[in-house]
């Protein structure tokens, strides 16, 4: 085969397999939009159902429930319509999806806004909520392309499940549902950026709707006057304000993600600065720089041992002004020595009497605290190498969570024998709450 017969036959194949004209009818697709454009009868019923079941997805974190009412909802259609209306110059379509896209978004706010008002479930965790607040460039390119995926669907003779796939990737239900979550609890951080979302939605898919039509060819509703320079500059301007707020989330979004791997690296690396041990570790994003706290236990991180994370850190792009270390973990008990302090006390002046009595009173409180909460690391030491005799060090703290045990052997302990010191350490300091690394 020659090298001109392999390119035929390589145009045929492509020709034959990108073709649309024998797969679209498009008399039928636009018959079908226009049809499908009005709300009212059972289609408002639908829709105001779809929302308050769209909410209390929401409201639960469910996403399986989320799924389900947009997968009820009649939403897109207007908003395909909008975008049939502006290919075809059919100025009366148009107004026909926007009165109706009006409609659409009244209902479901008024559901929306009156569920989260009645509700008692309170939403510790608005996760679900949160995701819908901050949209990004990633929003705009789902939306884009599910309405190329949309008006191709729509368009084709024989129907598909595409439909389905597009009204939960483009996801036009949970932002008006989560509009209705901030007017009901005002939070307007919440409503404002759910509402941005919906508009990016909306805006994106009737572009994409508009150019399918130009592209397959969308017979015209009446003759398309010229547009001139200067409308083009004002739609391109118009669309280049829509999406700068969604490319400024997206590189913060990306900001945030790099953070927490390098935090997690960094944290990974340096897990163990000579006799302290970073047992945990959260990030913040809210703060400005961005934080990353180390729960720290075993011994106090000297100064030493301080610089060289920041050094390590500096490696991951963290500075030292980022780093917050939490030693609430390590205990150092101090031992006094009381009949050094009651010498100094009877070798005292009288004036100076009352005030070695206070700070006899405030040292020997302390003292009571410290005793306390003590733990008698050195018999649990003993204890633990009279049953496993490969164990060389331990570490015995306390944390916000309870007990911290770090343990270092010679050789491996088996996971078993990792469950039985953990049972052990309960039952022997009374408390659930125990931890036990093994380094």
């Amino acid at each position: 085969m020659n090298y001109n017969s392999f390119k035929h036959k390589a145009r045929k194949f492509l020709r034959e397999q990108l073709n649309l004209t024998d797969y679209i009818d498009v008399q039928a697709a636009s018959t079908n939009i226009r049809n499908n454009i009005p709300f009212r009868g059972p289609t408002i019923y639908i829709l105001f159902v779809a929302i308050v079941i769209a909410s209390v997805g929401l409201n639960v974190n469910s996403i399986p429930v989320i799924i389900g009412a947009m997968l009820i909802s009649p939403l897109m259609s207007p908003i395909i319509g909008f975008g049939l209306g502006l290919g075809t110059n059919d100025t009366r379509l148009l107004m026909d999806a926007l009165k109706n896209l009006g409609i659409m978004f009244a209902i479901s706010l008024i559901a929306s806004t009156l569920y989260f008002l009645v509700t008692p479930l309170e939403t510790d965790n608005p996760t679900e909520l949160l995701a819908r607040t901050n949209p990004s460039i990633y929003d705009v390119m789902i939306a884009f392309f599910g309405g190329v995926a949309g008006i191709l669907e729509l368009s084709r003779k024989e129907k598909g499940t595409v439909l389905s796939g597009v009204a939960i990737a483009t996801a036009l239900m949970p932002p008006l549902c989560t509009v209705g979550y901030g007017i009901a609890n005002l939070n307007w951080h919440y409503a404002g950026g759910a509402l941005y979302l919906f508009f990016i939605n909306c805006v994106f898919i009737a572009l994409a709707t508009f150019l399918a039509v130009k592209f397959l060819g969308f017979p015209m509703a009446a003759e398309l006057r010229t547009r001139s320079w200067k409308q083009i500059v004002s739609y391109s301007l118009l669309l280049l304000v829509v999406l700068v707020p969604s490319f400024i989330s997206a590189y913060n979004i990306v900001r945030e993600n790099d953070f927490a791997i390098e935090a997690r690296h960094f944290v990974k690396e340096n897990q163990t600065i000579g006799g302290t041990y970073i047992y945990d570790y959260t990030t913040d994003m809210s703060s400005r720089p961005y934080t990353i706290t180390l729960n720290l236990a075993g011994e106090t991180l000297g100064k030493d041992a301080r610089a060289t994370l920041y050094t390590n850190a500096e490696k991951h792009g963290i500075h030292h002004d980022q780093i917050i270390f939490k030693e609430d973990a390590t205990i150092e008990v101090r031992r006094l020595n009381e009949t050094e302090v009651m010498r100094d006390w009877l070798s005292s002046t009288e004036a100076q009497l009352k005030q070695r009595d206070d700070s006899i009173r405030s040292l020997r409180a302390r003292l009571a605290i410290y005793e306390a909460m003590r733990l008698p690391s050195a018999q649990i030491t003993a204890e633990l190498r009279s049953q496993w005799p490969e164990i060389k060090d331990v570490t015995l703290a306390r944390s916000d969570n309870g007990i911290v045990l770090v343990l270092s052997s010679t050789t491996p302990l088996k996971e078993e024998d990792t469950k039985r010191i953990h049972n052990w350490l309960s039952v022997r300091l009374d408390t659930e709450n125990v931890e036990v690394i093994v380094r």
